[in-house]
């Protein structure tokens, strides 16, 4: 089963380095465009706004695809925009570039995983929603690094090549080995929005929103939070992620959701809120980056396996949703996070930052009470 779902961790793989690695090249970036640090951090904000708006849109207007079909679709976009990116002049037209590859992802990831859910027992479906998520994960922990060395040592626009290429071989791989599968849909856009009068649906949703927002309002501006070597700490903190995305995933098939994401929400708080300590040596700085990383990611499975348990009967228009809640978690951290650096500084990204994860920890705890729900009480769908 995990060779058919493994080509699409691959697209996951490239979609997450393209969006991430832009916070590891900021200066290069802002140098080529002459732009402020702030602003090119913008450049993962208008992706994580355009994905989350145009998700549901776009979710309805293909509903009647084939699900392999809209997945090639999906990443020959993503990549389109890759390219037209490396080849935009301006830091308008970047913009403008992001965008249209934040389509490509929009339709993707949340397929990807409706592909997963579908092809995948039960008992199995939080390890194989974290594989194919986990293509994110370690992009953070191989394409993140690679291609900020890659972007420092030579342009940031070699560095979305490399995103290109990354492409091209998820596009291929997915054509040679994901099977032909539709799974039932409504093609009315109303219908995507009907999970939110579901408080349980809403409350996964806004805890997605906010646990993006808290870690990626550091992470965003993470070149400007060290001092110590940038790639280093970003492999360190992509390959915890990868750990603690499988973990994640596994844990969740044994315990349940909830005690995984109370764990994390707590544990990527504290670590939130020491990053100064971290920023004291390397050797601290790497141990804190991956167990914050673990941490962190150890929810991200245990959110897709909650959202498939209270959507049961409609799982692509539930994953479309938290893909879209993450997103705009990206958007707030984007944006607060620029504004916190160009008034307070490094100080005021680690308060707010931390004040996001400690808000994410209350509303959980209070919103999320149900005991934890069993990965047998959901139907497969086919």
């Amino acid at each position: 089963m995990s060779g058919r779902l493994f080509p699409l961790a691959v697209g996951n793989f490239a979609i997450g380095t393209g969006m991430f690695v832009t916070a590891g090249l900021l200066p290069p970036i802002s140098a080529d465009l002459a732009i402020s640090p702030s602003a090119a951090g913008q450049l993962m904000t208008v992706f994580a706004l355009a994905y989350a708006v145009l998700s549901p849109p776009l979710a309805a207007l293909t509903a009647r695809l084939p699900r392999k079909r809209l997945l090639l679709l999906a990443i020959g976009i993503f990549v389109l925009g890759n390219v037209l990116t490396a080849l935009a002049p301006t830091y308008p037209l970047v913009l403008a570039t992001r965008v249209i590859a934040a389509i490509g992802a929009a339709m993707f990831t949340p397929t990807a995983s409706g592909v997963a859910n579908a092809l995948t027992a039960p008992e199995r479906r939080g390890r194989a929603l974290a594989l194919v998520i986990g293509g994110l994960s370690v992009s953070s922990a191989i394409g993140v690094p690679l291609g900020t060395w890659l972007g420092t040592a030579t342009s940031w626009r070699a560095t979305i090549w490399l995103v290109v290429g990354l492409g091209v071989v998820g596009l291929a791989w997915v054509a040679a080995v994901v099977p032909e599968l539709r799974i039932p849909a409504s093609g009315r856009l109303k219908e995507r929005f009907t999970p939110l009068g579901d408080r349980r649906v809403l409350a996964v949703l806004v805890t997605q929103l906010l646990l993006f927002a808290a870690g990626f309002t550091a992470y965003t501006y993470i070149g400007s939070l060290f001092d110590l070597p940038l790639p280093a700490v970003l492999w360190a903190w992509g390959l915890g992620g990868v750990v603690g995305n499988q973990l994640g995933g596994r844990l969740t098939d044994m315990y349940g959701p909830r005690r995984m994401i109370i764990l994390g929400l707590a544990a990527s708080t504290v670590f939130l809120a020491l990053i100064p300590v971290a920023n004291l040596a390397l050797p601290i700085a790497l141990v804190w980056a991956f167990l914050w990383g673990a941490l962190g990611w150890l929810v991200v499975p245990a959110q897709q396996f909650r959202t498939v348990a209270a959507v049961p009967g409609n799982v692509p228009v539930g994953l479309g949703l938290l893909s879209s809640a993450q997103y705009l978690g990206l958007f707030v951290a984007g944006l607060a996070g620029g504004a916190a650096l160009d008034w307070y500084g490094r100080a005021g990204v680690i308060v707010l930052a931390t004040a996001f994860g400690l808000v994410t920890l209350l509303f959980t705890m209070t919103t999320y009470r149900e005991a934890a729900i069993s990965s047998r009480e959901s139907a497969p769908v086919r």
